[in-house]
């Protein structure tokens, strides 16, 4: 890159870190991901540090934090807050160290904190009286929001002993607290908080104390201004020395001899960083000793000391190349994302759910698009928005088709539907879908029969409907791909195994629309046994409390079908259970335990028993398991890590349970 350029370019980086900066610690609503500011501040300082010339000093590498708010008053902290270089691999973290040891020695200990997605805060005690906390702002001068940090619980107003000195943390919203908030707002038809760091934020930048005291914020301690005034000769001795004075800190902490025990609890949080009940965005990694981290130094914004490593970003920009339509079971059409192949918390993401047409017309997607697309732990890539301030003209508007892509009948939209369906009963792509379902976990649970293995013997003709399944032979699963002899065996075990199921399993497995899982053993209990359950009438189904007429009626429809008895009588001939096998459900009249006629919900995750476990105790007390909460619901149980679900129950004022007393009441 030649000067020129490089300096046009310098300018257009500052126009859009100093935007997306502004947009991020002034209004607390980012415009794009971390990961994108990330990305274009590093080229910013590689630039710079390629032309020197071009860095000034209102370059946004020149700066710690954001801007002031005017609402508040502006307080001096007593030591600058600096920021943290980031690491973003293995290698960053090897280099970190190498730089450490070449500038004090090999005998370097380091401390791995968790990194809390919050915001950064100082407290000011004078004889141990808690008299001013601010927020970082430039890093220099901050946010006088005393009052608001008072209504944090965790922060004690007068300390174990009476010392003066300033204290740094994170100020962080709970994860249960947050999805509490935004069911709330939502309840309101307020626009939800992005994420919970925006909430914290958000919360403590209230005018209103009372505001930020029903928000449920927490903090964790991490440092003092100046730990050398108080006697102790490394950063770990101060964390402890925190806790004696009252100061919570997070316990997750670990002191580690060498780069390597960094790097094993690094990964070790990659996979436990889901589990926490609060947000995590990386690892702070500290040199311990404070004598060498007096040798080490600081840069102007940088301790060189210490460093971030951050974990792979869940929110990231990229192209969006074409819009793909896939067919499932029940006809419908759905339109998928193809995108330029990016990393995704960890993993290579090259396509996003999409939805529906009316999901595209109200975040104006379009083909070319530089869109956001976010991963969260398992769930599916999905586009968040997109940014059109970025488009060139180029860009092509998505028209959903009016005929199947898989068999070419014409899509229909249902009264009330916003999908568009193939109604063509032998359309391919539904009868590949509905084997897929039918194999399932949650179905017919046969394992070792995937999508990809399906795939293949649907499109060499070896199966048709689910009845062909049971008709598989040794020999012609051993011409499929990377189909070996003991997984041939393995497989034809867990077919015949399959035939042993439950009723339910197989009612669900059929896919019988609006038919779930609940409603399939719900109607195995009532009815014992297929036979009984197709000779149900429209009034029968209606009659019992669980199924609706639009239910009863699909279930009617189906079952009046010739090929779904031609299809029935051919399970029956290779051996599958027809039968239900689980307990039949105590009539709540009938029953004189506490679950009877009680409606229940279950959150959060419960460490002695299942949920399904649970769920089926109490059905068979009588009790009705519902997923959500509402007025109606008697009791909720609360596990760990309990979310929305809970914070409602605790808002209707619903009586709330933990895991001990549920188990308590079942052995009675």
């Amino acid at each position: 890159m030649d000067f020129q350029t490089a300096e046009k370019r310098v300018a257009e980086l500052h126009q859009l870190l100093n935007q997306y900066g502004y947009d991020y610690y002034v209004l607390d609503k980012p415009s794009v991901p971390d990961a994108e500011y990330d990305r274009l501040l590093q080229e910013l300082v590689d630039i710079e540090a390629q032309y020197p010339d071009l860095r000034t000093s209102d370059s946004p590498t020149q700066r710690v934090g954001g801007e002031i708010l005017d609402m508040f008053n502006k307080v001096e902290h007593s030591s600058q807050m600096l920021s943290l270089g980031n690491a973003f691999d293995d290698q960053d973290l090897r280099d970190f160290d190498r730089r450490v040891r070449q500038a004090v020695g090999e005998d370097v200990s380091y401390v791995c904190e968790l990194k809390i997605d919050g915001l950064a805060v100082s407290l000011r005690y004078e004889n141990g009286l808690f008299m001013l906390g601010a927020t970082r702002g430039d890093g220099t001068i901050g946010e006088d929001i005393t009052s608001n940090l008072r209504t944090i619980r965790s922060i004690p107003l007068r300390l174990k002993e009476s010392v003066t000195l300033e204290v740094r943390g994170e100020a962080f919203m709970p994860k249960r607290s947050f999805e509490g908030l935004n069911q709330v707002k939502a309840e309101k038809g307020e626009e939800p908080f992005a994420n919970p760091r925006n909430a914290a934020a958000g919360s403590l930048r209230q005018l209103d104390p009372k505001i930020a005291a029903s928000r449920n914020l927490d903090i964790f301690l991490y440092s003092i201004a100046d730990l050398g005034e108080i006697g102790v000769a490394s950063h770990s001795e101060g964390l402890n020395y925190l806790e004696t004075l009252g100061f919570k800190t997070n316990p997750e902490r670990r002191k580690v001899a060498n780069i390597d025990e960094v790097i094993d609890y690094v990964g070790g949080w990659v996979e436990k960083r889901p589990h926490l009940p609060y947000e995590i965005d990386g690892i702070v990694i500290k040199v311990d000793s404070l004598d060498q981290q007096r040798q080490l130094g600081t840069t102007a914004k940088s301790p060189r000391w210490a460093i971030a490593y951050k974990f792979p970003a869940e929110e990231v920009v990229t192209t969006l190349k074409e819009i793909e339509l896939s067919v499932g079971r029940t006809g419908v059409v759905t339109p998928t994302a193809i995108l330029e192949p990016v990393q995704v918390a960890g993993t290579t993401v090259q396509r996003a759910s999409l939805h529906n047409e009316d999901l595209i017309r109200e975040k104006d997607i379009k083909i070319g698009d530089q869109v956001v697309v976010k991963k969260a732990g398992d769930i599916i890539p999905e586009v968040v928005n997109v940014l059109a301030d970025r488009r060139t003209g180029n860009e092509v508007e998505f028209t959903m088709p009016t005929h199947c892509p898989e068999c070419e009948s014409e899509l229909v939209r249902i009264e009330g539907e916003v999908a568009l369906r193939c109604i063509n009963p032998k359309c391919p792509a539904q009868i590949r879908e509905g084997l897929i379902h039918f194999v399932s976990r949650t179905a017919m649970n046969i394992d070792g029969l995937g999508e990809k293995v399906i795939s293949q013997l649907f499109a060499e003709k070896l199966i048709e409907d689910v009845a062909d399944l049971y008709k598989l032979t040794k020999e012609q699963l051993l011409g499929l791909e990377r189909m070996g002899e003991k997984s041939a065996s393995n497989l034809l075990t867990a077919i015949e195994a399959s035939k042993e199921n439950s009723l339910e399993k197989l009612l669900f497995g059929l896919g019988i629309r609006l038919v779930g899982a609940k409603a399939a053993k719900t109607l195995s209990q009532q009815f014992g046994s297929m036979d009984q359950l197709m000779e149900a009438s429209l009034d029968d189904l209606i009659a019992i409390n669980e199924i609706g007429g639009k239910m009863a009626d699909s279930i009617v429809t189906y079952f009046e079908s010739d090929e779904v008895h031609e299809l029935i009588s051919e399970l029956k001939a290779a051996g599958l259970n027809m039968e239900y096998k689980g307990p039949k459900p105590v009539a709540a009249e009938e029953s004189d335990s506490f679950f009877a006629g009680k409606t229940v919900v279950l959150t959060g995750k419960l460490e002695q028993m299942g949920r399904n476990d649970a769920k089926e105790k109490i059905e068979a007390l009588g009790g009705n398991v519902a997923g959500s909460v509402s007025k109606k619901t008697d009791l909720v149980v609360a596990g760990a890590d309990a979310g929305s679900k809970l914070a409602k129950a605790e808002s209707l004022g619903i009586e709330v349970w933990d895991e001990e007393r549920l188990l308590e009441e079942l052995k009675k």
